[in-house]
């Protein structure tokens, strides 16, 4: 019988996961044709999403608990679910109960008849969000051209994609956009997501900028080449402006006196430069986090009933059986 692993990743989400693990059961889990477990993964919370996770794993042996040292983001606390996983193939589900349960029998099925990823396209969704929009437009025109119209958060990968995503081993990325770029077969389901009811969601602005920086500057080329066509005009103009200057001169013409204009060339030249600099900035930044080899995440503790019940930490003889950094 084949196995599903179900991923959650878990932030300030005690209120979510009682109601979630229910939702679960009652559409999925009681209706399984597949032996399964649930991973799921508190990316460092500080509330009682922890505690709330223990009590469910001591009513469900199927479920295993991950608990990072601290908040490493989504795309942290997703891969160290999926790497966690047993499953032949897993599937990412929020624990915010934005999407439906049904969804993953669905997926299940598409996976069956030979599909290595199965994304879950929202067709509509009832908290609109404009920023969202804008992310998954920009995404399709500049970096990633089969990115779906409307987005995903919710797939499914078999254990191949997995491996892979492992292998890349990379930070400061969208796993999202590793996804789509691995290009193994795809299928597309689609679901209405629903307004968030229980919680606020932690997804800060802070937060939804970094994802568009992370996936730009590892998925297109387009902000070096915007920089350097800045640069290229920016040289034209004054070129064209000093032969300009020459030739008044040469003819007995008065020139614009002052330094307004002067001033304002200046001003666009060193703002040019700083955004250059910057830009590079953020490559060399991100090349220097990747050459330092520190891990995308680290477990603090583990937890699961087929244990005992019992909490561990993670030690060196563990590592190997249960690696505690990626």
């Amino acid at each position: 019988m084949d196995k599903l692993s179900i991923v959650v990743p878990v932030y300030y989400n005690e209120d979510n996961l009682r109601p979630l693990y229910r939702d679960i059961k009652e559409k999925v889990l009681d209706k399984r044709t597949f032996d399964y477990e649930i991973v799921m993964v508190d990316d460092g919370s500080l509330d009682k999403s922890w505690d709330v996770m223990k009590e469910l794993a001591d009513q469900d042996e199927h479920i295993r608990l991950v608990h990072l040292s601290r908040n490493f983001g989504s795309h942290a606390a997703i891969l160290c679910g999926l790497t966690a996983s047993t499953g032949d193939c897993a599937v990412v589900k929020a624990a915010d109960l934005q999407e439906p349960s049904e969804l993953i029998p669905e997926m299940y099925q598409a996976w069956k008849e030979g599909s290595n990823v199965v994304l879950a396209v929202r067709k509509e969704r009832e908290d609109k969000s404009f920023f969202s929009e804008l992310y998954y437009w920009l995404m399709r025109k500049v970096a990633l051209p089969s990115m779906p119209k409307h987005g995903f958060d919710v797939f499914l990968i078999d254990r191949k994609v997995i491996k892979t995503l492992e292998l890349m081993d990379e930070k400061n990325s969208a796993l999202t956009g590793q996804i789509l770029w691995s290009g193994f077969k795809t299928k597309i389901v689609y679901y209405n997501r629903r307004a968030r009811e229980i919680g606020k969601s932690k997804w800060t602005l802070k937060k939804k900028f970094k994802l568009v920086f992370d996936t730009l500057f590892s998925f297109s080329t387009v902000p070096i080449t915007v920089v350097t066509w800045l640069g290229v005009i920016s040289a034209a103009i004054a070129v064209i402006w000093g032969l300009s200057v020459f030739v008044s001169k040469l003819l007995g013409r008065i020139p614009v006196q002052g330094f307004a204009m002067l001033f304002i060339f200046q001003l666009f030249s060193f703002g040019t430069i700083m955004m250059t600099l910057g830009l590079l900035g953020n490559y060399l930044w991100r090349t220097f986090d990747a050459s330092r080899g520190r891990p995308i995440y680290i477990v603090e503790e583990r937890y699961e009933k087929a244990d005992g019940g019992q909490s561990h930490a993670e030690d060196t003889d563990q590592e190997q059986r249960y690696p505690s950094v990626y």
